[in-house]
This record gives C-alpha cells, structure tokens and sequence, in this order.
C-alpha cells in the first residue's frame, strides 16, 4: 500500500513496508497542456525534467539528469529526457533509478527535482505525480501528488532520499522555484540538506 505524501512529510521507509530495500526508483509523468485556440482546443507538449543530486553532508558528489543519464558508478541511471509528456495513468514520462547498496558510502542524501526546461510554468500541467518504487518487487512505495494547477513556478523540489541510523527515509519537499534546470535552484536545494 502506498502512502500518500504532502508537502513536508517524512515516513521512514522501512515503515512503509519497504524493509531490506535495495533498489528505488522515482517516476515522473505529466499529460499534456490543453491550450485555447481560434478553432478549439489542443493539446502542446510539456518539457518537465527530473533529476537526481547525490550529496554527502553538504557536498554535491554527482548528479543525474537529462544531460548525464547515470552516475560515474552507474547506482543511479535515468531513462532518458522526455520532451512531450502525456501517457497514461501508470506510465512514468521519464524514471530515475537508485540502487541503493551501490551508493558510495559518504552519500548520504538524494535530492529530486523537476524542471520545466523551456520555461513554462507548471500552471494547468495535468495529472502530474512522483512516485518512489520498490525497483525490484515493482512496488510503490509512496506517491507525492504535484499540485502544479495554478503555479506560476518553473521548478520544484520534490523530494528528499536520506540515510539516518542505518536506513532510508522519505521526505516530501514540494518547494516550489524558478529555473529551466537543477542548476539554477542551487541556492534553495542547499535548504534542505
């Protein structure tokens, strides 16, 4: 059963029924943006980005995103930039895999974000959703629903994978921001380190 996250839970991973986890994986999806025009409605394609920081303490150790599909070490692989969006439902637009006991041992933390590469707002961004995975029973951990509607954001921190006292835990963040990539949310990410 996965627990429902808004903006700045925590829940214990073990808790959730995820004992003995090894491997996790975040998915993203989004639809499209219905859009007003002189002979109707259509559909435009939405460019969100997911990406993984890897930190120890305050130390930015790697990242993985669109640019860099997988860390130096290979624990952490995405599967790659969507530039449209849509899918159905259950279908992730673009997934960031974690294998947990290939992190280097000082990593200590994982920040996720989301991005709107060209700049959009996330206003009217339908059925947008994060969800954490138990890789390999292929089971949801915990679902973060992203109220974009009405957001004149362009970023957002999501989530918060940490280490503390042997296991991992969740944190939803949900810290609406500015910028076309991880990069230009620097300054607020260091907040939550």
């Amino acid at each position: 059963m996965a627990v429902n996250l808004s903006k700045g839970e925590k829940v214990s991973l073990e808790k959730a029924g995820a004992g003995g986890l090894s491997k996790v994986a975040l998915g993203l999806s989004w639809g499209m943006r219905q859009q007003k025009g002189f002979f109707g409605t259509k559909q435009v394609e939405v460019d969100l980005d997911a990406s993984c920081l890897l930190f120890a303490g305050k130390e930015a150790v790697d990242y993985v995103w669109f640019q860099n599909l997988a860390t130096q070490d290979g624990s952490v692989r995405h599967s790659g930039d969507d530039r449209s969006g849509g899918g159905g439902e259950d279908a992730d637009n673009e997934v960031i895999t974690v294998d947990l006991s290939k992190l280097p041992a000082q990593v200590d933390s994982l920040i996720f974000t989301v991005n709107s590469f060209l700049n959009d707002s996330f206003e009217g961004i339908p059925n947008a959703r994060c969800r954490l995975i138990d890789a390999a029973g292929n089971r949801e951990l915990a679902r973060f629903e992203l109220s974009l509607d009405g957001g004149k954001h362009t970023g957002m921190v999501m989530a918060k994978l940490y280490r503390e006292g042997g296991a991992w835990h969740l944190q939803a963040i949900g810290e609406k921001g500015t910028g076309r990539t991880f990069n230009d949310m620097m300054p607020m990410i260091g907040r939550f380190l």
